[in-house]
């Protein structure tokens, strides 16, 4: 995307879905609200994030919610150095040692310990107390359980760990991901309220649970993202031009659009399939990205490109591929392409630009979009297409 106002929309995007979660909460008059880390990413610029949380818990306050907060590894005490003063209706579960709250209202125990540094290792579920005999017992942790990749593996623990310490509900963190690990008991990864990339793919929210007699009644997600990510992928095989790449994808789009209810979305297209037009196709990237932007937008007008990733292979050919006075290129240029040698030079290239573009653009693993081996191989085509259309 390069709608410098599409990305802030997006950026802000995660404070709406915070403060639409607030109003939810406000609205179904909840007994209280459970934050199983993460609030924050790192330490603040400045107070403005901290002004920020404050404010939306100061509305709970006022709406007589309390909060039950634990620190996960982002907003961990060793990470996150400033602070604000949170209203007394928040409260926070130690970093040193598991803590208990007690809600004698509800017969209601809460238990749980934060996270004093980024890189908790230990299995922290182990040391969690006894459940308070005869009351509802959430346990509360930041943690991978036995591993939840691309997640670190924090606060490791299994879920017999869990079980055995006796409690009727497990509100669990740090994994982004929505999924119900159990129900006996009921263990809940809620995921995060909003997808902050590519890597983060459909509707995103929190859960709200309803507890009679004792027993967990239901587990009902609440959606509260208010822009979404998708990957679209389609065969264009059968394509024999860019108007039947583009009808392609309109079909293909409808179902996603319909999916996003009208939210913000930013798509990446993934264009598979053998097809003769892919030389035309890398020749003429630019093009193609703002024709397909184009019918994005003839679609709906809040969809974005977020990037077009061009999968497509050549079909296999009998022809001699192009010559330069009676070299093999297309031999020379393959070899070339898979050489040890050329490959490290490529990767030392591609470190010279990434060290140049704006903070944080290149600080990914592959901060050009593809590896180094596919870079190549699409220079390859192109210098191919090139001397065929000069020969």
């Amino acid at each position: 995307m390069k709608d410098v106002e599409v990305a802030a929309r997006f950026a802000q995007a995660t404070r709406q879905a915070f403060s639409g979660l607030v109003q939810r909460a406000i609205a179904e008059a909840v007994d209280f609200v459970v934050i199983a880390g993460d609030i924050y990413d790192g330490d603040w610029k400045d107070n403005a994030i901290g002004l920020f949380f404050n404010r939306e818990m100061a509305r709970l306050a006022q709406a007589n919610i309390p909060v039950y907060l634990l620190k996960g590894n982002h907003d961990a005490e060793s990470v996150v150095t400033k602070s604000i003063t949170l209203p007394d209706s928040v409260f926070s579960f130690d970093t040193r040692r598991p803590a208990s709250f007690r809600i004698e209202a509800l017969a209601l125990a809460l238990h749980g310990q934060g996270f004093a540094d980024r890189s908790a290792t230990e299995n922290l579920a182990l040391a969690y107390p006894p459940p308070v005999a005869g009351w509802f017992n959430i346990g509360v942790l930041h943690t991978s359980l036995t591993g939840r990749p691309p997640h670190a593996n924090y606060a490791p623990c299994s879920l017999d760990d869990l079980r055995s310490r006796g409690y009727d509900y497990w509100a669990l963190g740090h994994v982004h991901e929505h999924e119900v690990v159990s129900t006996e008991p009921m263990v809940v990864f809620p995921g995060n309220l909003q997808g902050r990339s590519i890597r983060e793919t459909g509707p995103r929210g929190a859960v709200l649970v309803t507890v009679e007699d004792s027993r967990v009644a239901s587990v009902e997600r609440i959606l509260v993202d208010e822009a979404r990510w998708a990957v679209l992928e389609i065969d264009i095989a059968a394509a024999q031009s860019l108007a039947d790449i583009l009808r392609l994808l309109t079909n293909a789009l409808a179902t996603t659009v319909d999916s996003a209810e009208g939210k913000l979305l930013a798509i990446r297209v993934r264009l598979t399939g053998s097809t003769p037009l892919r030389a035309w196709m890398l020749a003429q990237r630019a093009m193609l990205v703002d024709e397909i932007q184009a019918a994005c937008h003839r679609l709906h007008p809040d969809i974005w490109l977020e990037k077009l990733d061009l999968a497509v292979t050549a079909p296999r050919v009998t022809a001699p591929a192009p010559s330069l006075a009676g070299l093999d290129m297309e031999g020379l240029l393959a070899a070339l392409a898979v050489d040890p040698a050329m490959l490290e030079q490529a990767r030392a290239i591609i470190g010279e630009i990434a060290a140049k573009l704006p903070a944080g653009l290149g600080a990914g693993e592959q901060p050009l979009g593809d590896d180094p081996a596919l870079l190549l191989a699409e220079a390859r085509d192109l210098l191919i297409q090139s001397i065929g259309d000069s020969a």
